[in-house]
């Protein structure tokens, strides 16, 4: 997978004038985290160019743009994902709660309990369904014995809007449940370490519509506890369940602001263009 991601990144062309300083504001009320002039290379290939953007807390915040525009590098960045991949460079500066997340004293595999994330396919463990969520307390030492690691499995499944449908099941391999299921435990998986902030990268790309609509309303509950970070290609996605918008365009920010400005007057002549259809 690391080497398919690389590659996934070429080479980008000059980029258009109209690319500059990025307009609206990257700035939070809140922040959470705090992203400053974040460059991400592999190799010679420059894939994200100077991004700035908070991340406000209990925010969603939706990342949309063109296929391989790097909004997802941009994801990766903010749990150190991009660390697997050995041509990966970054450079630039991010802090979680005021932490650096790029110093080398900081635990990469902690950094993750702390930001989590969801990926656009669904990815259980080839274990039951409780194992799956018992996997990260079971490693983290979150539980002291097993009536405290079933209470953090059975509340995971209920937040994840899954315990009532698997309840007597729990034994049984996550893998035999179905897509939407898959995608939920996983999501139950993730908030099982207690985390500050979930990423979501196209969650809901390979659902069926009934499926995402599940997947979106548990957005809405798990932003009153968690900042959320989601890339999607899907606009009416966006505009479901983001606070706010940010708009890349080849590897660089050309926009942020609040979702009903971006859809309805967007500052910038690429962002009108890739709402409108012009260019995608």
């Amino acid at each position: 997978m690391p080497d398919r991601m690389a590659k996934a990144n070429v080479t980008l062309p000059e980029q258009p004038s109209e690319i500059g300083k990025t307009v609206g504001n990257i700035r939070s009320a809140n922040p959470y985290i705090v992203a400053e002039n974040v460059n991400v290379y592999y190799g010679d290939n420059h894939a994200i160019r100077n991004v700035s953007l908070e991340i406000g807390t209990k925010e969603v915040i939706a990342l949309i743009g063109p296929s391989g525009c790097g909004k997802s590098t941009f994801l990766r960045c903010l749990n150190r994902m991009n660390d697997s991949i050995e041509s990966a460079r970054v450079t630039g500066h991010i802090t979680l709660a005021g932490t650096d997340i790029c110093s080398k004293e900081l635990d990469p595999v902690a950094l993750r309990a702390r930001v989590g994330i969801v990926f656009q396919k669904p990815n259980p463990f080839p274990k039951s369904i409780y194992d799956n969520v018992a996997y990260g307390p079971r490693i983290h030492g979150l539980a002291a014995n097993r009536a405290e690691l079933d209470n953090i499995v059975h509340t995971s499944l209920e937040r994840a809007g899954l315990l009532k449908e698997v309840i007597d099941r729990l034994d049984e391999p996550g893998t035999g449940l179905s897509g939407g299921q898959q995608q939920r435990l996983c999501i139950a998986r993730t908030i099982a370490v207690d985390p500050e902030v979930i990423l979501m990268d196209e969650p809901c790309s390979a659902l069926d519509p009934i499926a995402t609509a599940r997947i979106e309303d548990l957005m809405y509950e798990l932003a009153e506890d968690y900042s959320i970070v989601i890339v999607t290609h899907s606009m009416q996605q966006a505009a479901r369940v983001s606070q706010r918008v940010a708009y890349f365009h080849l590897g660089s920010l050309v926009e942020v602001d609040e979702t009903n400005k971006i859809f309805t007057n967007p500052r910038h002549r690429l962002t009108e263009d890739y709402i409108t259809g012009r260019i995608g």
